[in-house]
């Protein structure tokens, strides 16, 4: 099993340990995953190495130099993170072992940090982080404290490895949901929620649990997919459904429930007790920016469109459109 023990003593949160604890061992149940114990055992033959070489503050998140391992402890490493695959935000460079990634999470963090506050001496909440990195990111823009949640047990392993080089103690992932959180916990200076609104089927609940988690005056940034006015009718009231839908599906995706207009993500900002809320970036999705590779080499973007007009998905949506807000608690 993974050790949460060290998270499990930090002083901060002990008033919701006992919270902390039974959500983790609920995700963390080997009964329901059926791969954690041979991801685990991948895990435990890779090289034990240390290193002093860390950049959380560049486009590639990089952890040691390839001249700190042997041949034979640099194809061990190889071969361990492969068998981890799929990788699907990054990129990161392992002891230079390039991690090219599905998404070019770099891209995003180009995209937002200008209009961000600030992020130094800051106690930061990624909620949706993936493998993590955007966290790095955040550790590397001087943020004191960073918890990353996603309940995804493959990203949870990965995380476990990266860390295992870059030691950071001031970074913890667990493997929960928002809905997993306390609801009374209103410790983060700033929180991210970035590509889960729209997995939610009830957007306005998840950004008043964002809020619940947030200190008065805190920052939210909040990255989703959004669709433009012109693309709905009056009728759909500044919302798309593919779930009401026979096809059921949005770009190949299960469980997406709404993709709304910018104003209509404004609006629900506003009904969630948010003020100063503000679109500060829309962004077309590329086939540069999300798609297979080496370390990702199941079906990405490229499949999920329409073949003959890319400008749909393959149900004959507006293809993927992203905006990034900001608002204040």
């Amino acid at each position: 099993m993974i050790d949460f023990k060290d998270f499990l003593a930090r002083p901060e949160f002990y008033q919701w340990r006992d919270h902390f604890e039974t959500k983790i061992l609920q995700r963390t149940n080997p009964n329901k995953h059926g791969d954690l114990a041979q991801w685990l055992a991948i895990t435990n033959q890779l090289p034990e190495v240390k290193t002093k070489e860390l950049n959380f503050d560049s486009d590639t998140v990089t952890i040691g130099k390839k001249n700190e391992l042997s041949a034979k402890q640099f194809k061990q490493l190889h071969d361990g993170l492969f068998a981890l695959s799929p990788w699907r935000k990054g990129p990161y460079n392992i002891f230079g072992m390039h991690i090219d990634t599905e998404w070019r999470s770099d891209w995003k963090w180009q995209r937002l940090a200008p209009h961000i506050q600030n992020l130094k001496n800051r106690r930061v909440l990624d909620v949706g982080c993936g493998t993590g990195y955007h966290c790095w990111r955040m550790l590397g823009a001087g943020a004191e404290y960073v918890m990353g949640i996603d309940p995804s047990i493959r990203f949870l392993v990965q995380h476990k490895v990266i860390n295992s080089y870059a030691q950071q103690d001031s970074f913890d992932f667990l493997p929960l949901g928002i809905e997993d959180m306390p609801t009374d916990m209103p410790y983060f200076d700033t929180v991210f929620s970035m590509g889960v609104l729209y997995h939610r089927r009830q957007p306005l609940e998840h950004l008043m649990e964002l809020s619940n988690l947030m200190q008065a005056g805190g920052e939210l940034i909040l990255e989703t997919l959004i669709i433009d006015e012109d693309k709905l009718s009056e009728s759909d009231h500044g919302i798309l459904s593919p779930k009401a839908n026979s096809l059921d599906r949005y770009a190949q995706m299960r469980n997406v429930w709404s993709i709304m207009t910018v104003n209509k993500i404004l609006e629900l900002l506003e009904h969630a007790g948010f003020k100063k809320s503000q679109c500060v970036d829309q962004n077309i999705t590329t086939t540069a920016e999300q798609r297979s590779t080496e370390w990702m080499t199941f079906h990405s973007l490229s499949n999920f469109l329409d073949p003959l007009d890319p400008s749909k998905t393959i149900e004959g949506y507006p293809a993927p459109k992203r905006g990034i807000f900001i608002a204040a608690k």
